[in-house]
């Protein structure tokens, strides 16, 4: 059997002392499929004294992170610290200057940076891996990378936050508010202090930015994703999706747009209505599940758990699986230099059903109010359901229109915008094709 493949682990929380366990308790597997031993040399991490409850008396404690990068026992640097930018970005740099591989679970420091590493790496014909990036434990990056990779891949899309849609799922179960269950979330261990990147669709936005690289060879746009989050949706929003056959789901939808003779690309996150006939409307808890679309192998779906120490620690050991096999290859399915440069797709012109709910003054006219700027703005109800009055004197107004053009649904709300009949903004999600 080969050499031992060596490691350093920057960060030891959660998916970094799992990765330790994982490693240490399938060694033999490992490297039975490996063709060589993967061993851990060195770790570093912000509190040595901190008791994380895995024995690292056989590793070299490093003080200074940026060591690892230059440190001659080292072949590969798994980076666990997080962040875009800072200290995980210059240790990536430092790592691949000096010709070692790099794997990370870092979707932010990816999704902003990823071009500039996957260059780096091929200038120093190394690895840059980031399974764990994206999807927890799901082999996704490696299905769409190498799986797919025969296939034209016109749209991928998916439940990429596990936060969301335990939320949205909760909602659904237990018939309660957002707030009520965001804060159970947090008593659990589901959500953040500060769950801000979850439940505003940035975590989401991070993932979907690498998945549209990957799926069409085209140069990552982070910028360009629209991200909308759950923080507005009611319990009411729930129960009528539900009357009216669908479930709410968070998703991260790019696909390539061919109008106008020019191939664009389309990328957003959003809550979306999901057909009970679509796989995605069954994803519930912290799952995640991502649909790819290809010309020959038709509809793919990747689903499993989407964080959590365990799945992610399985995902960065695939990784370094790989990087022992020598299958490194490009970071991104093909050369840097062939990825496409692809303008961004207005979203205006998109034709779709959309769910509308707004709560309103329950007073004669509001109903006529609202279908004369609907009917102006050329907009048609496919179906409507309203509540009873309020103790406030309010109403819901909860309708899905017939498939019409998203600039229909901005000129509507724009005419209603300075009505006196609305109580607050109103809500919008498109539906999910199926």
């Amino acid at each position: 059997m080969s050499s031992p493949l060596r490691i350093a682990l920057a960060g030891l929380g959660t998916v970094g002392t799992g990765v330790i366990q994982l490693i240490e308790e399938n060694s033999a597997l490992i490297a039975r499929r490996a063709g060589r031993p993967i061993e851990i040399v060195a770790v570093t991490a912000r509190d040595r004294s901190k008791n994380r409850g895995v024995d690292l008396s056989a590793y070299r404690w490093v003080d200074d992170m940026g060591e690892l990068a230059t440190a001659s026992d080292i072949d590969v640097v798994v980076e666990l610290v997080g962040g875009s930018d800072g200290p995980a970005l210059t240790l990536a740099r430092e790592t691949l200057s000096n010709g070692r591989s790099f794997v990370t679970a870092n979707k932010a420091m990816i999704a902003h940076h990823g071009a500039e590493l996957a260059k780096l790496a091929e200038s120093k014909n190394t690895a840059l891996k980031f399974e764990a990036a994206v999807a927890g434990g799901i082999p996704v990056i490696q299905g769409l990378r190498d799986g797919a990779a025969a296939n034209r891949i016109d749209r991928v899309y998916g439940i990429l936050n596990g936060t969301c849609n335990f939320i949205l799922s909760t909602m659904e179960k237990e018939g309660l508010d957002f707030t009520d269950v965001l804060s159970d979330a947090q008593a659990k261990g589901f959500a953040e202090a500060d769950p801000s990147f979850d439940i505003d669709g940035i975590d989401a936005a991070h993932k979907l930015a690498i998945l549209a690289s990957l799926s069409f060879g085209s140069e990552i746009d982070f910028g360009g994703v629209e991200a909308r989050g759950i923080r507005k949706i009611l319990a009411a929003d729930i129960a009528q999706a539900k009357a009216l056959g669908y479930r709410i789901r968070l998703i991260g939808l790019a696909e390539i747009d061919g109008e106008n003779g020019a191939s664009e690309i389309f990328q957003r996150v959003q809550p979306c209505l999901v057909p009970l006939a679509h796989p995605l409307a069954h994803v519930t808890g912290a799952t995640n599940a991502v649909v790819a679309e290809g010309n020959f192998s038709g509809r793919l779906l990747f689903q499993g758990a989407g964080a959590g120490d365990r799945p992610t620690a399985s995902a960065v050991v695939a990784d370094l699986v790989d990087i022992a096999r020598k299958e490194t290859g490009p970071a991104f399915s093909m050369p840097s230099s062939e990825l496409e440069k692809l303008p961004r797709a207005a979203s205006a012109h998109r034709v779709g059903k959309t769910y509308i709910r707004m709560i309103v003054a329950d007073r004669v006219g509001v109903l006529a109010e609202i279908t004369a700027a609907m009917r102006d703005a050329g907009l048609s109800i496919e179906s409507l359901i309203q509540t009873e009055t309020s103790d406030d004197g309010s109403a819901l107004i909860a309708m899905v229109t017939h498939a019409g053009p998203e600039q229909a649904i901005n000129d509507t709300l724009k005419t209603l915008a300075p009505s006196e009949s609305l109580m607050g903004e109103p809500m919008v999600m498109h539906i999910l094709g199926e």
